[in-house]
């Protein structure tokens, strides 16, 4: 199990990983979830904090408060995705988007796509150094990447497991994404709500593909990677119909991909021709010092042949033209 758990992976991998998280994250507070900082305006009474929240001494949202994470997260992310300072920076960064999304998620709605994401941010800083395309392997990388890979699992396990546990099978024969397509549906959605039973159909593949999600650790590598396609098709038809993104929880994801095979920086210079190019691999060899410019020897075959003249000019060994 300790060896499953701390497989080893390219520190390259880990580099991309990071700087891709990192970079998430400050697309997150500018992009996703801007509307926390709306909190700031809220009154304190309505701060209800989570059960962290309630345990840690952390100070009511105040617009001074709120601003200070915000620019101060925003910095600290940018310059951790250049993976520099990985400890320092990366526990840092962890600190403040986990008070970030307590202050987001203490009024009456918690969003579940997110833990995979607080685990990765979690779990960087102990991964260390890692340079891109590195191909050096890291037990301490495998790790972070492995106990990322477990909070996703985790994420689609027990959302079937709360499904049922407080919707019982009503939640598979009920109108549940009829409801959801009503509220928030594209013009996809509703082509697709006219179809007898096919929402019906689509809630009990829900629920079993969310607890049947574990598999894809027993799969072999190329199957596994087979199976993670199918989760990113399947919260593709989710955007494209109810308009629900799952956007941290598909950065998380990512823990499963061979990201250092991803190198934007090098295919730009290859595009802008600022890569020196190799040099030729059908050149010549070059003959030994000592060898002759011409074998001596010459065959029967060239041995009555003359030299083909090049026009009036005199033939070697001083011989007069002609016959």
């Amino acid at each position: 199990m300790s060896g499953w758990l701390t497989e080893a992976v390219p520190r390259g991998r880990i580099a991309a990983f990071r700087t891709l998280i990192y970079l998430f994250v400050a697309a997150d507070l500018v992009v996703f979830t801007p509307w926390v900082r709306t909190r700031a305006s809220v009154p304190g009474e309505l701060y209800q904090p989570l059960l962290i929240g309630r345990l840690l001494p952390l100070p009511t949202p105040t617009p001074t408060v709120v601003a200070v994470i915000f620019w101060a997260l925003l910095l600290l992310t940018l310059l951790a995705a250049t993976g520099r300072a990985p400890r320092l920076l990366g526990w840092s960064v962890c600190a403040l988007y986990l008070e970030w999304m307590i202050i987001a998620m203490s009024y009456g709605k918690v969003d579940h796509d997110r833990f995979g994401l607080l685990v990765a941010l979690a779990v960087l800083p102990t991964a260390g150094r890692a340079r891109h395309g590195d191909t050096t392997r890291t037990e301490a990388g495998g790790w972070a990447l492995r106990v990322t890979q477990i909070a996703v699992i985790c994420t689609y396990f027990l959302a079937a497991w709360a499904k049922l546990r407080f919707g019982g099978l009503d939640w598979l024969t009920g109108s549940v994404l009829a409801r959801a397509i009503i509220r928030r549906g594209t013009d996809l959605a509703d082509l697709i709500a006219q179809v007898p039973y096919l929402l019906i159909v689509a809630q009990f593949g829900i629920v079993a593909f969310e607890l049947f999600s574990p598999v894809v650790f027993l799969l072999p590598a190329r199957w596994r990677l087979a199976m993670v396609g199918f989760f990113y098709s399947f919260h593709v038809v989710t955007i494209a119909t109810i308009t629900i993104s799952f956007a941290p929880h598909l950065a998380a994801m990512t823990s499963f991909l061979p990201l250092e095979r991803v190198r934007p920086l090098v295919w730009a210079r290859r595009l802008t021709g600022r890569e020196t190019p190799g040099a030729p691999t059908d050149a010549p060899e070059p003959a030994p010092p000592n060898a002759d410019p011409e074998p001596r020897d010459r065959t029967p075959a060239d041995a009555g042949t003359e030299p083909a003249r090049l026009g009036d000019q005199a033939p070697a060994l001083g011989r007069p033209a002609g016959p």
